[in-house]
């Protein structure tokens, strides 16, 4: 978050306006369903946008295979594929392994969450999205500051908040470990002293 990036109403607006091509229903391995959307061409035509290219084997995520588990998952998918056709995103040319980051665990987290459409329909959730995208590929809102961002970022998200909770209590089990061990080596070290006394 570094880096200034596009205005956020910028981005909260397109998502707003996301045609409903990227609205339509995912397809689904063995679900047989004409006017369904394949996931993997989509995400690997934003990844030519940008400049890159995805192999076979980074696509296979996108293809979906339980409707009930990737559905969600494979809709939002398509709408952050959307909002990463915008022009600004593009001018970025963005690398491979960020898009791709942001396309699965990114949405892996935040559909697990919330209907994919509310991203579009909910204007807290189109923040949400915008703010969390932006922050996986390293940009923050232009005109706010990196503690602005941060603060807004996990006032608005759940899943951010969730995020840090599990950073933050990662983090302090290794120090509770490294405490630990350094007491024990300290413990050792002071019975060693006095068995050479």
């Amino acid at each position: 978050m570094q880096t200034s990036g596009p205005h956020l109403e910028t981005l909260t607006h397109r998502l707003a306006d996301t045609p409903v091509e990227f609205l339509a229903e995912p397809r689904i391995a063995g679900v047989v369903n004409a006017q369904a959307v394949s996931v993997a061409a989509l995400v690997n035509d934003i990844l030519l946008l940008h400049g890159a290219r995805a192999p076979a084997a980074c696509l296979q995520g996108f293809l979906g295979a339980q409707v009930k588990v990737d559905r969600n998952r494979l809709a939002l998918a398509m709408i952050v594929c959307w909002l990463l056709a915008g022009e600004w995103f593009i001018a970025q040319r963005l690398a491979q392994p960020a898009l791709l980051q942001v396309l699965g665990e990114a949405v892996r987290e935040l559909a697990a969450a919330t209907p994919a459409h509310q991203y579009t329909q909910d204007p807290e959730r189109r923040e949400e999205l915008a703010r969390i995208v932006l922050t996986r590929l390293g940009f923050r809102p232009r005109d706010e500051s990196l503690a602005q961002a941060t603060d807004r970022l996990s006032a608005i998200s759940g899943s951010e908040r969730r995020r840090l909770l599990e950073a933050s209590r990662l983090a302090e089990q290794r120090a509770r470990e490294i405490r630990e061990a350094l007491a024990k080596k300290a413990a050792e070290e002071s019975a060693d002293k006095w068995s050479r006394e």
